[in-house]
């Protein structure tokens, strides 16, 4: 009997030094996230007990990403013009160095009231920068720094972004220079209410840390190429509590270009007026689909006018890209000059229609021009243009359009009137904006500026003082 029990005893001590054995050499079925190894498939058990292996496409770390957006990455400080606020000390924030001889790309609220301008490379190298050009409503501005060889950024496709995907913001929070933060795309396309009435707001909303001095530095993708401009973030506190937006690369491009080419943004306008596709709008419309913009009136003579729109189409997708917001349709469009041929798909009484439209400028013309807005101007008081192809063809001379004139200024204190067009400087020929401004920017003292009202003969001089 003993005998017996000492033989059963052994028998399952046995069979459990081999279970033991089995199931430590045994590959087991699941790896917990934090230990799952970083270069072998992951096992992913199904409740019908199915296996299948995949191997992970997402980067185990930002390493590389890092380094490539750091050395395209620039400290910015901004000293103010006015004595007042340079007690208060200097604002910074952040940049993109855009091409290889010093073109860096920032924030319009990052430099805006600056005297001067400094540029601090991830190399610890410093530079002065002068500003070309800067365009308020969308929150860019375009510097340049005298420097070669420069490594700098390459842009991606904003459109191709996909919500949940891995992005890094690079700046500069708080003055801790070339910080990198991580976070995904948690939506695109969004309004925030945040620039000029004319500015187009499509701003790619992340959950990257973004922080005051953050400001024009880059959001990039796990390439480390740019996809965005970091510009604002929504807080009760004023810093960083989980949003943060910036501007797409595809419409940042397009402006940065024309800054760079033309000084300022060259826009094209359909001449319509929207309202976005909601459920309701649909149904009582008959749309399959909910999407696009309705719209409202259309401008006579402009360019959706010209191409057939009326009121109650409704727009699906501009060059066959679709969108399912007023944001995202401005920003399509906002990539777009006066000149330009787009197509536009439709919707009118249930039948899909495409048509082209040619968009106009401001003026309701093909040609580049643009109402100056730079700070200069607007503290002196008016805003001024370059005249059209078509008015310099009815003028009888060449010159500068005011377009507004603010009447508690120093023009305005002058009781010149909008539709002045200023011909001289100081007794200086003046033919466009760009020549009057350089002139401006280095005078001291008295200014006299001469021209005439289009429908009056005589001339007039207007006389303030710079000091």
């Amino acid at each position: 009997m003993k005998g017996g029990i000492k033989i059963l005893l052994s028998s399952i001590l046995t069979a459990c030094v081999c279970f033991a054995i089995f199931k430590y050499f045994e590959e087991p079925d699941v790896y917990y996230i934090n230990q799952a190894p970083t270069t072998q498939p992951v096992h992913i058990v199904h409740t019908e007990q199915n296996t299948s292996s995949i191997n992970s496409i997402v980067p185990t770390d930002f390493v590389d990403a890092s380094k490539i957006g750091k050395k395209s990455s620039v400290y910015i400080k901004a000293i103010p013009k006015s004595k007042s606020k340079r007690l208060l000390g200097a604002s910074s924030g952040s940049g993109i160095i855009i091409s290889q001889d010093g073109y860096i790309a920032t924030n319009n609220h990052v430099i805006e009231g600056a005297g001067e301008i400094e540029v601090l490379l991830d190399n610890n190298r410093e530079y002065s920068a002068k500003l070309i050009g800067a365009d308020p409503s969308n929150d860019l501005a375009l510097l340049k720094i005298e420097a070669d060889n420069l490594e700098y950024a390459t842009f991606s496709d904003s459109d191709s972004l996909e919500v949940g995907e891995w992005v890094l913001a690079i700046g500069n929070p708080f003055g801790l220079q070339f910080t990198v933060t991580a976070g995904i795309v948690s939506a695109k396309s969004r309004n925030i209410s945040m620039l000029e009435k004319s500015g187009i707001e499509s701003f790619i909303q992340t959950d990257a840390a973004v922080n005051p001095g953050n400001s024009g530095g880059a959001l990039i993708n796990t390439k480390g190429e740019v996809v965005g401009v970091n510009s604002a973030i929504i807080a009760n506190s004023g810093k960083y509590e989980g949003y943060s937006f910036a501007i797409p690369s595809n419409l940042a491009q397009k402006i940065l270009f024309d800054l760079r080419n033309y000084g300022v943004v060259q826009r094209g306008w359909l001449g319509i007026s929207m309202i976005e596709v909601t459920d309701k709008k649909a149904k009582e419309l008959g749309l399959s689909i909910v999407n696009g913009v309705v719209v409202v009136s259309v401008n006579k003579d402009g360019a959706a006018y010209d191409a057939g729109l009326k009121k109650g189409d409704v727009i699906t997708s501009i060059n066959e890209i679709p969108f399912s917001s007023s944001s995202q349709f401005m920003e399509i469009v906002g990539r777009y000059r006066p000149g330009d041929t787009i197509n536009i798909e439709y919707v009118r009484e249930g039948e899909y229609t495409v048509t082209e439209a040619l968009l106009r400028n401001q003026l309701n013309t093909t040609d580049f021009v643009a109402i100056r807005k730079d700070e200069f101007l607007t503290e002196l008081g008016f805003e001024l243009r370059d005249l059209s192809d078509e008015e310099l063809g009815n003028v009888r001379e060449k010159g500068i359009y005011v377009v507004s004139v603010n009447r508690n200024s120093k023009i305005g204190r002058t009781n010149m009137d909008p539709g002045y067009i200023i011909t001289k400087i100081n007794k200086k020929r003046v033919e466009n904006v760009t020549e009057l401004l350089e002139i401006l920017k280095k005078q001291k003292g008295q200014v006299i500026l001469e021209g005439f009202y289009e429908h009056h003969p005589d001339y007039f001089p207007y006389a303030f003082t710079i000091n």
